[in-house]
């Protein structure tokens, strides 16, 4: 069964036939190719930035862009999603999705620049009304991006979504980083993301022929948006879940803690927000494509889900014994206080990583409503917790309060997957429980070495390389001993690239 997964032909934009397997993997290794090189270029960003500007300077930001995702969240339309997912002929429906994220876009910016001084009273920062009204400017610039675009998901072609992120990334850095040196405050910032924004909508146009232009159509507009309102939903109560706790701690906790806690949530959670993004991204428009079949449906889940953890587990593990230094050594003594809730959130990242591919499958077979009836329960669940425990512990608190509720999602969840896919409960446990093992003797390998070994930035080195053997010595022996099939299933996909 294996080797016939996803071999049916499909042609795409340019008419060349593979097979979907193909195609999947290859996407795949160019997504994941351009996340690797972006975090590398984002994490060389983030060392650097951290050492010119202040904790504060990131908390600054950060309230402007809570302010700009919740402007964008509370607008989505959903439309991308809708058309990546809708079977046929999308093209005639690119020109009404294109003039609503336009018109959306124009709104959205003039929002931001109204509420400005209102947001900047309500976090007690001043200094936050004209960083978010500048910021405004790159919501406009999105909403004229070429709809064309959703194209290259849609028929995973992703070698040119690597063309089109990549450019922005650059533009990001190489605006951030002088004006950080030159400036040093939170305008660095600022101008790397006016810059990326500026990149990315022309680029857009030079690499996709695609023209939109002003027109609406209203049928193809409730269509879009009947499965587009479930997005929306799912999008908000996302914002709430994953935005509320930032809004809580910038309220609360102050704008430094903001600081704090923001940049230990974005490198704790690398586990979700880089393999998991990389596999959703590919694995939904996939899915969409086999969602009339449920064999096939099934197993390629059960790979997708065996690769997330094996890939993601480890990384989790390595953040978490390795916070301390790596924040002594690259981000200086001054960012010491996040490292325990960059600790905590390492939970966070790993089940948001598994519940990540869950959340594709079920938006792939038409079934988003899932999605957002969990998120609902979460966000409920968080909403309950989070001020006492805010108040009782910061933002260690916080990190807890985020927890919970996501542990409660990775349950609900898996009940419901398994019904769909008409698979055993052991069929998943075991697919997760081999990568623990394997994680908990990577920690253990580490642990041991920083008791023994002195500080500094050999023994980090020495300790990640490592660790990283035992894991896959540990996963080699276990594959060899226990019919995992991790072998021969990586085997397989490298075939296809």
């Amino acid at each position: 069964m294996a080797e016939e997964l996803l071999q049916t032909d499909y042609s795409n934009a340019s008419g060349t036939v593979m097979p979907l397997r193909t195609r999947v993997v290859r996407g795949g290794f160019w997504v994941f190719a351009l996340r690797i090189i972006d975090r590398v270029f984002g994490l060389a960003r983030t060392i650097v930035l951290a050492r010119l500007l202040a904790p504060e300077d990131f908390g600054l930001f950060g309230i402007a862009l809570l302010a700009m995702s919740a402007l964008e969240t509370f607008s989505q339309t959903g439309f991308n999603t809708a058309l990546i997912q809708k079977k046929g002929d999308t093209k005639p429906y690119l020109d009404t999705a294109w003039t609503i994220q336009a018109i959306r876009g124009i709104i959205l910016g003039l929002i931001a620049f109204t509420i400005a001084p209102y947001v900047a009273v309500f976090f007690d920062v001043p200094a936050a009304k004209p960083i978010l009204q500048v910021i405004g400017l790159s919501v406009i610039m999105q909403g004229f991006s070429n709809i064309g675009i959703i194209y290259f998901q849609k028929e995973l072609e992703f070698h040119k979504t690597f063309v089109l992120s990549l450019s922005g990334t650059l533009a990001d850095i190489g605006v951030a980083i002088p004006a950080a040196f030159l400036l040093r405050n939170v305008w660095a910032l600022v101008f790397g993301l006016l810059a990326a924004a500026i990149v990315r909508l022309i680029v857009g146009y030079v690499i996709h022929p695609y023209r939109p232009r002003l027109r609406f159509n209203k049928q193809q507009f409730k269509e879009l948006f009947g499965f587009g309102k479930w997005i929306l939903g799912s999008s908000i109560i996302i914002f709430l879940l994953h935005q509320g706790d930032d809004a809580l701690v910038g309220k609360v906790l102050g704008v430094t803690a903001l600081g704090f806690y923001q940049l230990a949530y974005r490198l704790s959670n690398m586990p979700a927000t880089e393999i998991t993004h990389v596999i959703s991204k590919v694995t939904f428009p996939a899915y969409s494509k086999l969602q009339d079949d449920l064999p096939r449906s099934r197993e390629a889940y059960l790979k997708v889900l065996q690769i997330t953890a094996f890939l993601s587990f480890p990384i989790a593990g390595l953040i978490f014994v390795l916070a301390p230094d790596f924040t002594r050594i690259f981000l200086g003594q001054k960012w010491m206080p996040m490292v325990p809730a960059m600790q905590a959130l390492c939970i966070f990242g790993v089940t948001r990583s598994i519940n990540g591919t869950m959340g594709s499958f079920f938006q792939s077979i038409g079934k988003p409503r899932i999605n957002t009836i969990t998120s609902g329960i979460q966000l409920i669940i968080m909403g309950i917790i989070i001020y006492p425990l805010a108040m009782r512990w910061g933002i260690l608190g916080v990190c807890v309060a985020v927890i919970v509720p996501n542990c409660f999602a990775l349950v609900h969840l898996g009940r419901k997957l398994i019904y769909a896919i008409n698979c055993g409960l052991k069929d998943v446990t075991r697919l997760l429980f081999f990568p623990i093992m394997g994680t908990i003797a990577l920690s253990l390998v580490i642990r041991a070495i920083q008791i023994e070994a002195g500080e500094g930035l050999s023994r980090f080195f020495i300790s990640i390389l490592l660790g990283i053997g035992t894991y896959l010595g540990t996963m080699y022996m276990i594959d060899r001993t226990s019919n995992y099939n991790l072998r021969n299933n990586m085997i397989w996909a490298l075939k296809a690239i």
